[in-house]
């Protein structure tokens, strides 16, 4: 039998200070389930899967942490990734999300999409894609 080489994602894999924190902040936005691994670790998965299901936003203990600066800034500490969201409403998920913990940015580019931050600072956007939420090929809610 031939060796088939098989990759998927397992995890978007976030620093922070405070994991179990941060991820209560993205299981709040996202409506999903917190497992938390130890101090640490703690991650995020989709809810009415089984715990622990992957893909998951995990959550990574570094006392380093830093914030990024957004947007850059010279000799300021850079954003190296974020996640984008999509949704049917912008501006009711703006607001959810500040409910949440985040806040926008002071500075946007486009009346599709917001910048905000989460608890930890790091940026992530909320995107106008209506026919994305309604489309067979997004696979988690």
């Amino acid at each position: 039998m031939e060796y088939e080489l098989k990759i998927k994602m397992y995890s978007f894999t976030v620093d922070c200070i405070d994991p179990y924190e941060l991820a209560k902040f993205y299981a709040a936005l996202l409506k999903w389930e917190i497992m938390s691994v130890d101090e640490g670790w703690a991650c995020v998965y989709a809810t009415g899967t089984n715990q622990g299901s992957y893909p998951c936003i995990l959550f990574q203990q570094n006392p380093a942490y830093k914030p990024p600066v957004w947007p850059e800034e010279s000799e300021a500490q850079q954003q190296m990734a974020h996640l984008d969201f999509a949704v049917n409403d912008l501006e009711k998920s703006v607001q959810y999300a500040m409910q949440c913990g985040a806040t926008i940015a002071n500075k946007q580019f486009s009346d599709n999409w917001r910048v905000m931050f989460d608890p930890a600072g790091h940026p992530f956007c909320l995107c106008q894609m209506k026919s994305i939420i309604e489309s067979d090929h997004l696979g988690l809610l």
